[in-house]
């Protein structure tokens, strides 16, 4: 089977990160046609820079990098460097990337390269807010009969929120685009905090990444160390969930993934809940399914896949 063409759109953050790398050394499975960023995590400066930076350390100074939108639809800017740190990608010292940004519009790519594809053909990988993907739906609507299918990590049910306590914050940032993405018709497969917070670092798994002996395997032990500060404080839990991942993993071992196919409907008009993913996980409405919303995990199955992809590297 050909490998399957994705775009990554991105803003990097340590987990996006290592989505990145993970893509980048799975060309068996994965096509990686460009990489947009668009702003969230951190400004997009950063977040176009911080790609350039991790599909360098992949060795694949080739990529096509996109800068995107730098605000979301309506919204002003929120950002997580409280967790990412003021670079996005705190931790080790990285030096700034020698390979170019191009000069296209992230957008312009995501529309140009979808129309340049039959149906069907190619996937749409959303780390972060769904600004790029949103604006390109509106300013072409014709290209969403071209996508195959969105992968997208965002929103929760049963783990609520982690920027509000309703809402997770890729949706939160830019929930108008979200809503946008959501009721465009797209089959979607939704990786939501309730799968990313079982796909936790422990030492084990920090320590496997460190025992490669190479500069990705270091680098990633690192950007864990750095991260996961955060969350053992927050949750109390033994490691930091490796949310991004989950949408590349779900790419080349969908097994790893229980979910069910229901309703996700987005809220962008209450002050209370603004953002959040209203999953009708039991099925206690008649509106139509647009999502499969993961719940479960094999989280040794994806921190085995992690360890013998990112060791290629």
């Amino acid at each position: 089977m050909a490998p399957r063409k994705i775009i990554i759109d991105t803003d990097p953050g340590q987990d996006d990160a290592v989505a990145i790398l993970l893509a980048l050394a799975s060309p068996e499975e994965i096509n990686v046609l460009g990489v947009t960023a668009v702003a969230g995590n951190v400004p997009l400066p950063l977040t176009q820079k911080n790609a350039r930076i991790v599909c360098e350390l992949a060795g694949k100074p080739d990529t096509l990098v996109f800068a995107g939108c730098d605000a979301p639809l309506v919204r002003k800017l929120v950002t997580a460097e409280h967790v990412h740190g003021k670079t996005g990608l705190d931790g080790p010292q990285m030096a700034d990337p020698t390979m170019p940004l191009q000069d296209q519009h992230a957008v312009d790519y995501i529309i140009e390269t979808l129309r340049g594809h039959d149906a069907g053909t190619v996937t749409l990988c959303p780390l972060g807010p769904l600004t790029n993907i949103a604006t390109a739906f509106n300013k072409a609507p014709d290209i969403i009969e071209k996508v195959q299918e969105i992968v997208l990590m965002g929103g929760a049910y049963f783990q609520v929120g982690n920027i509000t306590p309703a809402a997770e914050f890729n949706i939160y940032v830019d929930p108008e685009a979200a809503k946008i993405v959501f009721d465009s018709g797209v089959p979607i497969v939704v990786m939501p905090l309730d799968v990313t917070h079982k796909a936790l670092t422990t030492r084990a798994r920090v320590n496997a990444f460190r025992a490669m002996g190479t500069k990705v395997g270091d680098m990633v032990a690192a950007w864990t160390n750095f991260f996961e500060r955060f969350d053992k404080e927050k949750y109390g839990s033994e490691g930091a969930p490796l949310h991004d991942p989950c949408v590349i993993a779900y790419l080349i071992q969908p097994e790893l993934f229980i979910g069910r196919h229901v309703n996700v409907e987005i809220e962008t008009s209450s002050e209370l809940t603004l953002g959040m993913t209203v999953a009708d996980w039991w099925r206690v409405t008649d509106r139509a399914p647009n999502a499969m919303f993961m719940g479960g995990l094999d989280a040794n199955g994806f921190f085995a896949l992690l360890a013998d992809r990112l060791a290629r590297l």
